[in-house]
């Protein structure tokens, strides 16, 4: 499948052989490692032209292998990369991208820590740029898919931005002045920052804000599992009472989180993505109104969905792959 991205998010779905107007430069190859499953596609274009093309996007699981994931994880790249050579030989691969969850040290090319993939201080860029004989960019899933939507998503044209990923649990990425915040791979972690629990004690946000912690705390009151968030969001608009409490708290754990963000960052411009964003008004509009209430002088922020959806991460990827490869290449080159 390819697929063809604007600057406004906007995405096209084309025919495998059809002709487009990106410019056909070299091409990066991207991949987005996730727990269950890894995103690879050949990525045309540049960003800072305003449009990209996923060519021949696929889906493979990942290889775990406990504390041995980030070998295997780095030979199944190996692997299908090989693939993609053969099977695009009308195409250069200049640089190859990867994004991986955890702790991550893009500087030095190092995963330092994944607690559901297994691997600690994994040397993710030395590994794959000595056997693939190409630059690597490297970097962590969340914090790709925050560029991604910064420079061709949903925050383009902004420069003070916080990027809110809502799943079963929450990670962040956060711009300002332009540039992301790295913090030598710990910033952005802003689901495991505290905030003011329903008793006063404090907590980490995404155990009341995330959509797992949701549907979890909803079974523990009323010993009634549901699926996922999107019920108890249902119900609490059904006027069931311990749905809204636990609807309200999550509310409040959020906007704390972005408050702070806004009055000690300038945050100018929030990204809501993941599962949760999908309540659209139902999560948009308490959360607007609660942020307003927490903030003094402050200039208020916007709120947008997030334009990419599950691409993010792999159109950051080859962001990341593109900055090493620019000018690599000279145009129509043929992979040797």
């Amino acid at each position: 499948m390819n697929t063809l991205i604007n600057r406004a998010g906007e995405s096209e779905t084309l025919p495998a052989n059809a002709a487009t107007d990106v410019p056909m430069l070299d091409a990066v190859l991207a991949f987005d490692v996730g727990g269950t499953d890894m995103k690879v596609g050949m990525i045309l274009g540049d960003p800072s032209h305003g449009e990209v093309e996923v060519r021949d996007l696929q889906r493979h699981p990942t290889p775990l292998d406990g504390a041995r994931s980030g070998e295997s994880v780095c030979a199944r790249i190996v692997e299908l990369t090989a693939e993609y050579r053969a099977a695009h030989p009308e195409l250069t691969i200049g640089a190859v991208g990867v994004t991986v969850p955890g702790i991550v040290d893009e500087d030095a090319g190092i995963g330092i820590y994944s607690s559901n993939l297994g691997w600690r201080d994994f040397p993710f860029t030395a590994t794959l740029e000595q056997a693939l004989g190409l630059p690597v960019g490297f970097g962590h899933d969340v914090s790709m898919a925050g560029e991604a939507e910064f420079h061709l998503g949903a925050a383009a044209g902004e420069k003070d931005v916080l990027i809110l990923v809502i799943g079963t649990g929450i990670a962040g990425a956060i711009l300002c002045d332009g540039k992301r915040i790295a913090g030598g791979g710990y910033a952005g972690e802003i689901g495991h920052a505290m905030v003011p629990g329903p008793d006063g004690s404090l907590v980490i946000m995404e155990s009341l804000g995330s959509a797992g912690a949701i549907a979890r705390r909803y079974g523990e009151v009323t010993g009634e599992a549901v699926p996922g968030a999107r019920e108890v969001i249902a119900l609490a608009a059904a006027g069931d009472v311990a749905a809204k409490t636990i609807w309200h708290d999550a509310i409040h754990a959020l906007a704390f989180s972005i408050a702070q963000c806004v009055s000690i960052l300038g945050t100018e411009t929030v990204v809501l993505g993941g599962g949760l964003s999908m309540a659209g008004p139902a999560l948009f509009e308490p959360l607007a109104a609660r942020v307003d209430e927490l903030l003094t002088f402050h200039r208020r922020p916007g709120y947008v969905h997030a334009a990419l959806g599950e691409n993010a991460g792999l159109i950051g990827s080859a962001l990341k792959a593109r900055s090493l490869s620019a000018g690599s290449l000279a145009p129509g080159k043929k992979q040797a």
